[in-house]
This record gives C-alpha cells, structure tokens and sequence, in this order.
C-alpha cells in the first residue's frame, strides 16, 4: 500500500514537472514578443488529405483586402499543387517503362496546368477573419483548402480523355504514386 502511495506521489511530481514543460518550447527573447496570426499554424498545413494555404490582405475597402488575400492564398495553393504533382509526375513516369517517355512527361505538364487552373475552383475557405487596424485599413486573414483525392480524381478525368496519355497510363499506379507523396508532405 505505502508503494503504491509513492508511485502515485511520484507520477503526481512528475506530471507536474513535465506538463507545464509541454506547454511552452523555449523563452521568448526579452524584448520581443510572439505574435499569433489567426487563420495560419499547424491547423491550417497541407496534410496527406488536403492542400492547404493560407494569407493576409489589407486594403482601405474591405472587399479589395478580402480579394487580395484570397488571390494570394490560391496562388499559394496553386504552386504547392504544381510542385506535388510535378514530383508524382516525374516518379510516376520514372517508375513507368516507356519508350516516349519525354513526350509522356511534356503532356504531363500540359496537363498539370490545365487541371490546376480548373480546379482551383473547388477551393474551400476554412477560416477567414477580417480586422480594421488602427489606421483604419481593413485586414482579411484567410486560409483555404482542396481535397486531394478531387484533385487526383480530376487528373483521372484528364489523363483517360488523352488518347496518347491513355496508353500508358495506369490510374492506380499514379494514385499510389501520388499518395506516397502526400504521405511524405504530412511528415514534414
């Protein structure tokens, strides 16, 4: 009974030393102070599911702040797309034996650009929050999302309307090849 009081009295110490510990990573620098975007933060990364990207606009309308920071979230999104599926593209057709592989790869990439300009249209809005600062400005934080399996799935559509694609390709390989590498986005 009195081991199992001090076990007890142990965990208590030791939770109470180790959980304030979790909470904070290191001391702010004096001087300086830690500043909290809203709408950004590990919430708000791309993971294996989604793509995500997030900004800030600020204008004098509120509108033109709402309108900048959404553009600049998109292209955000935009270019993480791009360089995924341009990885999955390159590790797909490596993976693939073909004699045209160039001409695979060009068509690819043409591809790419269509699929990512159409879909771009699907984009969610996952948090948005809009501030008036001290001069009076308006400030729009926002972060948006895409699903990776509708951007997969819109890819399939493109790539089996290909008549020269639709040779070689091999919708689960692609899949598998594209998941690989958004389990690899989630890790880092």
């Amino acid at each position: 009974m009195k081991t199992v009081m001090r076990l007890s009295s142990v965990l208590v110490i030791m939770a109470a030393i180790v959980i304030p510990g979790c909470k904070s990573k290191a001391p702010i620098p004096e001087g300086e102070k830690e500043v909290v975007v809203p709408c950004s933060g590990p919430d708000y990364f791309t993971n294996a599911k989604v793509f995500r990207a997030n900004s800030i606009g600020e204008s004098m309308d509120q509108v033109t702040s709402k309108k900048k920071a959404l553009t600049n979230a998109r292209n955000e999104l935009a270019q993480s797309i791009q360089t995924t599926v341009k990885t999955v593209t390159d590790n797909y057709t490596n993976s693939r034996e073909m004699n045209r592989r160039e001409e695979l790869e060009q068509r690819f990439e043409q591809l790419n650009r269509e699929v990512v300009d159409q879909t771009l249209q699907g984009v969610r809005t996952i948090c948005e929050k809009l501030v008036q600062t001290k001069e009076g400005n308006y400030k729009t934080y926002i972060a948006i999302e895409l699903s990776a399996d509708d951007l997969v799935k819109q890819y399939n559509e493109r790539l089996s309307k290909d008549e020269r694609l639709k040779i070689d390709y091999d919708y689960e390989k692609f899949k598998a090849t594209f998941d690989a590498e958004m389990a690899k986005r989630e890790k880092n």
